[in-house]
């Protein structure tokens, strides 16, 4: 069963088409990956799903109702939550105090309710320790886990992330996938926006490709991958070479 289905979803500002007749779908507890060029309309796209700018065109269902019309408010209660590429946590608070905002405002649970499921995020994204911790003096490593677990704390069942690898070591990479999957296996949806292509390669179980507003491919992750219109339009490599 789906828990989303968006179709034909367009948006143009002015005379640019940012997303055109763009269509997704995820199945409950699967993995979407979403690789592009910079400026393909990816984060638009997210933007368009989580709500917070209404698409032109074409219809989104959730979790099999039409949430198209809906506010990006109405649709976190119901289930829909993301990250965003640079994170913005409240640098004066603790980060159990951010995650403790996320739980309170995003399904609007009672005071107890928020306190545990902060607590229970906390440990999912290995922040427990950090817990007292002013966010101002988080690594980028444990920003990046905030920006994550702020998301969780709403307790979604979609889970959007929006280039959550970009800037780590390789060995923080390997723990940030791990700790993915370690959401993944507890039952929430993922579509993952990254330009750490191995990293979702870790993670995902198909891969969609944006290029100037259109899904050009999508598919089992290497079959993609190993496509020359992907090697071409994303890697900047020319197909032909790429198989030479």
């Amino acid at each position: 069963m789906s828990i989303l289905a968006a179709e034909g979803l367009s948006k143009r500002y002015g005379e640019l088409q940012v997303i055109d007749t763009v269509s997704l779908s995820l199945a409950r507890g699967d993995a979407l990956g979403i690789i592009g060029p910079n400026g393909a309309g990816k984060t638009t796209l997210f933007n368009l799903i989580a709500g917070t700018v209404k698409t032109d065109a074409g219809s989104i269902r959730f979790d099999g109702t039409d949430v198209t019309g809906m506010s990006a408010r109405a649709r976190c209660h119901r289930g829909i939550a993301r990250s965003f590429q640079i994170p913005h946590p409240f640098t004066g608070m603790t980060t159990y105090e951010n995650v403790l905002v996320g739980a309170a405002f995003g399904r609007g649970a009672s005071e107890r309710a928020s306190e545990a499921r902060a607590v229970e995020v906390l440990e999912i994204a290995g922040l427990k320790r950090k817990a007292n911790t002013l966010a101002g003096d988080l690594t980028l490593l444990e920003r990046k886990r905030l920006e994550m677990a702020r998301a969780l704390a709403s307790d979604p069942s979609l889970l959007l992330l929006d280039e959550i690898a970009g800037g780590l070591t390789e060995p923080e990479c390997v723990d940030l996938v791990a700790t993915i999957n370690g959401v993944r296996a507890s039952g929430v949806s993922i579509i993952w926006i990254e330009h750490v292509v191995h990293a979702l390669l870790a993670v995902v179980d198909r891969i969609a490709v944006i290029d100037f507003g259109r899904k050009i491919a999508e598919g089992e992750p290497r079959s993609v991958m190993a496509s020359p219109q992907v090697a071409e339009i994303y890697m900047g490599i020319d197909g032909e070479a790429a198989h030479v």
